[in-house]
């Protein structure tokens, strides 16, 4: 990198971190610091939501997604706006008529303690994870930059977003969040801009999307009932529906954000301006890489993506047999980019078995270059059985550092880790929240001052950034970082969901019933996880995993039902 990306990188973190700190100095008591003194107006709290969901995973794993398996992953999110309309009318005006500072609050008035105290741990649990994962993500980019050890940049990563959480709380979440989205999306439309103009001259956006048509890329809706498949329409409205109810109704990371809302309608007003932003918004993180996909059409691109991987492989034994390989590799490229202008040729004059033999060609190229991908893949495990093969996460990285103008690329790696502190500020911060609130306060015998429970809550903050940072020391790319966050919030989301609904709508089912069928269905779910999706390979799975936030809230719903229609685990509790 030059070293005006390093100025344009490091002053825009360092801005963030300090603009958070001062703007939010002062907090004394437990409703500035949590909920932010209740002052944020609709667009600070869609801001805020949108800025939490898309963490840097988003940005560097979303277009690598794109780039291998196409506009699909889309479909992820078709449920997302109609559950924003459920939460609206049902849990924001509870949640604030209640006045709580967290969601679980509200399952200790409508069942019993225990039940609170489950499911704050099921999202301590899973939040902690995924705030792991969150650290880790920036990380690799990184690692990949500066060739630091991955361990060391955790390390500086979790401090940067520690330091303003614990220091403002939501409030410092809250505003710096509308600065880091301001960044994001600027420096997304600006790599948008720089691809389109890096392709041929002959290349309009029209044929470049023609061109990613040709290679499957932008088969956008898939309304089969195939529940092996993870990305169809189906999923989408239904797993996709109880994963992002779940995400927004119930995880304190997001429902902290909209608490702190000026009003009820203030708090819907964000939520629905979310609602009707995050689906274009992810189409055009998609597009991005599949635009990044078209540019590679023309242009030379590695085996892997994985720089540390090929490095490796380059080290050892298998120099010469992966060499080889980049030649043949090569050659196909330059194949592959005759075929693409072929293509484009067939399209202008509209020639219809032209332009299908030119496809056809195309796609053979593509088996051979996949073929070619995998080999790679083979060899560099041979050289190393500890290096990561899987390379989607690279994709994006690899064109912002090899293809962007000088000073861009510091752009770009703003957006990411600016995405990156973002979304781990808020999960920290709600993790501080949630063990100060449902655990340690509602345990706590004496009467204690609210500058001591704020004094609490930045320490249990600062103790879930060091959690986070040890979580993000065993990160693995395992298939794809968004997936992955996904998949863990899909194991508990349903579940958690499941007790709330139970809580709002099915006023017979009392606390013991509803603890005992939520314990069951955890433990389920976890086994229907790793019998089903863990130890199948992604192609083979026998259950996309958006079916088990479906499952987890309808067989605890079911089994709450049970226990408490037969008598068993059945009992009076306090509403």
């Amino acid at each position: 990198m030059a070293t005006i990306d390093w100025i344009i990188l490091i002053c825009t973190l360092c801005f963030i971190v300090i603009y958070g700190v001062w703007k939010t100095r002062g907090s004394k008591n437990v409703k500035d610091y949590i909920l932010g003194n209740n002052e944020a107006r609709w667009w600070t709290v869609g801001l805020s939501v949108m800025a939490t969901q898309a963490s840097a995973i988003t940005f560097l794993s979303t277009p690598g997604q794109a780039f291998h398996d196409g506009m699909g992953f889309v479909q992820f999110y078709f449920g997302l706006p109609l559950a924003m309309i459920v939460i609206c009318m049902v849990f924001i005006p509870i949640y604030h008529n209640l006045k709580v500072y967290t969601a679980y609050e509200f399952l200790e008035n409508r069942f019993d303690l225990k039940t609170r105290s489950l499911a704050a741990i099921l999202f301590l649990i899973q939040r902690g994870l995924a705030a792991g994962i969150t650290i880790f993500a920036p990380s690799i980019i990184l690692s990949a930059v500066l060739g630091w050890d991955l361990k060391t940049l955790n390390l500086i990563i979790g401090v940067l977003v520690i330091i303003y959480t614990v220091s403002g709380g939501t409030k410092a979440v809250n505003v710096t969040q509308k600065q880091q989205m301001f960044v994001i999306m600027t420096g997304m439309f600006v790599a948008f801009y720089l691809i389109m103009s890096y392709l041929p001259s002959d290349i309009t956006f029209s044929k470049a999307l023609k061109i990613a048509g040709a290679n499957e890329k932008l088969n956008i809706l898939d309304f089969s009932v195939d529940t092996h498949s993870r990305y169809t329409f189906w999923s989408g409205i239904t797993g996709g529906f109880f994963l992002a109810m779940a995400y927004f109704g119930t995880d304190q990371s997001q429902v902290q954000r909209y608490l702190s809302g000026k009003s009820i309608r203030e708090s819907q007003l964000g939520l629905i301006f979310n609602g009707l932003l995050k689906v274009p918004m992810q189409f055009f993180i998609l597009l991005v890489g599949v635009m990044v996909f078209v540019f590679y059409q023309f242009n030379r691109s590695p085996l892997n993506f994985n720089p540390a991987a090929t490095q490796a492989v380059h080290n050892s034994v298998h120099a010469d047999a992966y060499h080889e390989l980049e030649s043949q590799f090569a050659t196909l490229e330059t194949e592959k980019k005759r075929a693409q202008h072929r293509f484009a040729a067939a399209l202008e004059i509209k020639e219809y078995n032209a332009t299908m033999q030119a496809k056809d060609r195309i796609m053979a190229i593509n088996q051979q270059e996949n073929a070619y991908r995998n080999k790679a893949k083979e060899i560099i495990k041979q050289a190393n059985t500890k290096s990561e093969t899987n390379d989607k996460d690279y994709v994006f990285i690899h064109f912002i550092l090899n293809h962007l103008p000088k000073g861009l690329i510091g752009l770009l790696l703003a957006v990411i880790l600016s995405a990156a502190m973002s979304s781990t500020a808020s999960e920290l911060n709600a993790l501080g929240t949630i063990s100060t609130m449902d655990l340690y306060k509602r345990r706590h015998k004496e009467a204690r001052t609210d500058e001591h429970y704020v004094k609490a809550s930045k320490w249990f903050t600062f103790l879930w950034g060091i959690i986070a940072i040890l979580f993000a020391n065993f990160g693995t790319l395992v298939e794809n970082l968004i997936q992955l966050v996904n998949i863990i919030g899909s194991i508990f989301y349903g579940n958690v969901l499941g007790i709330f609904l139970i809580a709002f709508f099915i006023k017979f089912i009392k606390g013991n019933a509803v603890f005992w069928a939520a314990v069951i269905t955890q433990l389920i779910v976890i086994l229907l996880y790793y019998f089903t999706i863990h130890i199948y390979d992604s192609g083979d799975e026998k259950l996309g995993y958006l079916w088990l936030n479906f499952i987890g809230c309808a067989l605890v719903i079911l089994l709450a039902t049970l226990f408490q229609t037969t008598g068993k685990l059945s009992q009076r509790s306090t509403i």
